[in-house]
């Protein structure tokens, strides 16, 4: 039997779970990756989530990771992935994101806590813009895993994956995975960070032509709201806490 794990997820939407809607004990690609190390690894499972939707890098950092290094008993895995949202701002810059980025692994590394980092999901198939966001995103994930490398970290190149784009793994918004999405990413990482089973292949894709009537309600119903948020400076997140702010069991 493999020794108990400890889990905590930080993050943004991603982590928090946004899209899963699937009847599992903890939705997103987190709560079903501890349910996956539960099974898997047959393994005394404790799960902790405080990513919130919205968040960009700097306030996961400063808000999330030191409230997980204070659980008690100390966690034994955090997985981080965030700068999704940072993708999607005017200004964007690698370097300032990934250095204070490599601040927070060694202040996890010197806890003697095992980090994994992900690269964010990439909607850019489906979204306005999509190019810019797709080449920002090939360059955070080439910097998050330049650093996993130098660290010795375990990586999940989720932006990359060469199923993901297609648009039966993304909601209604194409911003956030559907059920599916997030747990083809659980497979994704328990393989990488737990040497875990070869994520199942997807069936091949059925594409088909965008009707003029689906892309308005999109707009409208999608688009719209997101441009209000940012012109107000509002975040989806705002008023909200973490989902699993504690240590939970996985049966």
């Amino acid at each position: 039997m493999h020794d108990a794990i400890r889990y905590v997820a930080i993050g943004d939407s991603f982590s928090e779970g946004i899209g899963d809607d699937g009847a599992v004990p903890f939705p997103g690609w987190t709560g079903r990756l501890a349910s996956g190390m539960a099974r898997e690894l047959d393994a005394d499972v404790s799960y902790a989530n405080l990513a919130v939707r919205g968040r960009l890098l700097a306030g996961v950092l400063d808000g999330q990771l030191d409230v997980a290094l204070a659980l008690d008993p100390a966690p034994t895995l955090i997985t981080f992935c965030a700068g999704g949202n940072d993708l999607l701002r005017p200004r964007f810059d690698v370097r300032t994101l990934i250095d204070p980025l490599e601040r927070a692994a060694a202040k996890v590394r010197d806890r003697g806590i095992r980090l994994a980092l992900l690269s964010p999901a990439d909607p850019s198939a489906g979204l306005p813009l999509g190019h810019l966001i797709n080449s920002r995103g090939d360059a955070w994930a080439d910097a998050v895993a330049d650093l996993a490398d130098r660290h010795g970290l375990p990586f999940v190149d989720v932006s990359r994956d060469p199923h993901l784009k297609r648009a039966e793994f993304w909601s209604a918004d194409r911003l956030h995975m559907n059920p599916s999405g997030h747990q083809r990413v659980a497979e994704l990482a328990l393989h990488a960070i737990e040497d875990g089973p070869a994520p199942t292949e997807p069936a091949p894709a059925r594409t088909g032509p965008k009707r003029l009537a689906e892309e308005l309600r999109y707009y409208r119903e999608h688009v719209l709201p997101w441009v209000q948020r940012r012109v107000t400076r509002r975040s989806s997140g705002d008023g909200r806490s973490a989902t699993f702010p504690d240590w939970t069991p996985v049966r």
